[in-house]
């Protein structure tokens, strides 16, 4: 891997779809969703990062995406996001990443599951980290918000975690929660999903 293709990324990954609460693709690798099929937004904000030179810190990018099947059975549509406050040579950067041209995991097996690809969009971004009621929002096209079960005998909010002890293809540990709201409006996708499964993670990744 060449220079000009380095990168690193340590991130709060907050990523909610359609399925419920256990999301069938932890377990099975297939969605439990009343479709059949995968629609997620997942939003990323940079605790530390760089792509070769470029300091990507702070940076913040959503990922919309639908597979009409099990994610690794493609046809996919995906939509990238990228905060305005990023400079251009920032945002050149995320997508050479995230669409996989600079190799490495997960981005360069997902961009294979994905038929149609828009972007980079440009939008406000604003992000929550919150590991029990995170959330991230752009005026007018999207809108999410993590809330913790509820445990029905008690009414407490109760603590729920997936974990990988080999690593999960995402991250190895999800705090998971549900979905207050979890809605997208774009000419490419559009869709609304509530009360289905949210998990926020740290993660960290490189190509080397």
């Amino acid at each position: 891997m060449s220079d000009e293709q380095n990168w690193a990324l340590s991130m709060h990954q907050i990523e909610c779809c359609n399925c419920s609460h256990g999301c069938g693709c932890q377990f099975a690798g297939f969605p439990d969703s009343d479709t059949g099929g995968c629609q997620a937004l997942i939003g990323f904000y940079v605790k530390s990062g760089r792509f070769n030179q470029i300091d990507l810190t702070g940076m913040k990018v959503v990922l919309a995406a639908s597979w009409p099947k099990a994610i690794h059975e493609g046809d996919g549509t995906g939509i990238i996001f990228i905060d305005a406050a990023a400079s251009t040579e920032q945002v050149d950067a995320i997508v050479t990443i995230f669409s996989g041209s600079a190799g490495g995991m997960p981005f360069e097996a997902l961009a294979g599951t994905f038929s149609t690809f828009v972007g980079p969009q440009i939008h406000a971004i604003t992000m929550d980290t919150d590991d029990n009621r995170a959330g991230f929002s752009i005026e007018n096209v999207m809108n999410v918000r993590h809330i913790p079960l509820v445990d029905p005998m008690t009414g407490n909010d109760k603590q729920v975690r997936i974990s990988f002890p080999d690593g999960g293809f995402f991250w190895n540990e999800g705090i998971i929660g549900t979905t207050e709201s979890m809605s997208l409006k774009h000419d490419a996708l559009s869709f609304e999903h509530v009360g289905r499964f949210a998990a926020k993670a740290e993660v960290n990744w490189s190509n080397s």
